[in-house]
């Protein structure tokens, strides 16, 4: 099966070793992953500011640079839903109306695609410690993903899966408005933060990056002993094989 890899520009720029260790999960899975080093970001911070022409002409690029007739995966629910849910608004009834359409059914985020295409849950991967797993708002409510990171996580050696309170709410990121209302957004980490710690997590385990970033940050900033990570890295710790790209 042939695939053609998504990297979103946050997670190139900042978290390298996540797309990697989301091409050796489709390969151990028996996938043959491309990768089109031309395509570049989907829109989503400029549609999500309210620039949709500047999100449009992004957007046409991604339309340019993925096929209507191979899978697409991504290991960020915030961008798959940009493209499920937000190019709806730039490009129905456009001339790329058809094109969108069929990219957008053919686009996944990592763990929808490896339960519930491949029907794949278990990777052999090995993590020692308690974790708790933080719902973002674009994988739950734009990509419809709730089970399926859970069910990847059950099926890690090791590891305590323990559900937090209020694990369905904003991490406070939300992209720009983390910038423009930086004391809300605080906030919100610090309560995402506390309700990990009732359950005496050592772990905040989630599809978004960008939430774990905003988390993270909190989380350096007092000191506290949590880590974040994301589900393609949890999915590959322990792995003996290393794979050089």
């Amino acid at each position: 099966m042939k695939i053609e890899l998504f990297v979103p520009c946050f997670v190139d720029q900042l978290y390298p070793e996540t797309a990697f260790n989301t091409i050796r999960l489709l390969e151990k899975s028996g996938c043959e992953v491309f990768y089109n080093s031309a395509q570049t970001c989907c829109g989503q911070p400029a549609y999500n500011a309210g620039y949709w022409e500047q999100a449009k002409e992004t957007g046409v690029k991604f339309l340019n640079d993925f096929s209507e007739t191979d899978y697409i995966v991504a290991p960020s629910a915030s961008c798959v839903g940009m493209v499920k849910n937000g190019f709806n608004d730039l490009f129905t009834n456009t001339n790329l109306h058809n094109k969108c359409r069929n990219i957008q059914g053919n686009i996944f985020e990592l763990s929808d695609f490896l339960v519930n295409v491949l029907k794949r849950d278990y990777f052999g991967a090995e993590l020692d410690g308690k974790a708790v797993y933080h719902d973002s708002c674009s994988g739950l409510r734009e990509c419809k993903i709730k089970e399926e990171p859970r069910q990847l996580l059950a099926k890690v050696h090791g590891l305590e899966l323990v559900e937090m309170k209020d694990t369905d709410m904003c991490c406070g990121f939300g992209g720009t408005f983390s910038v423009k209302f930086d004391a809300i957004s605080s906030a919100m980490a610090q309560q995402k933060v506390n309700n990990a710690l009732e359950q005496g997590a050592e772990y905040i385990i989630s599809t978004d990056l960008s939430c774990l970033l905003h988390l993270q940050g909190y989380i350096d900033k007092n000191n506290i002993p949590l880590k974040t990570m994301h589900l393609a890295d949890v999915l590959t710790s322990g792995w003996l094989e290393s794979t050089e790209y």
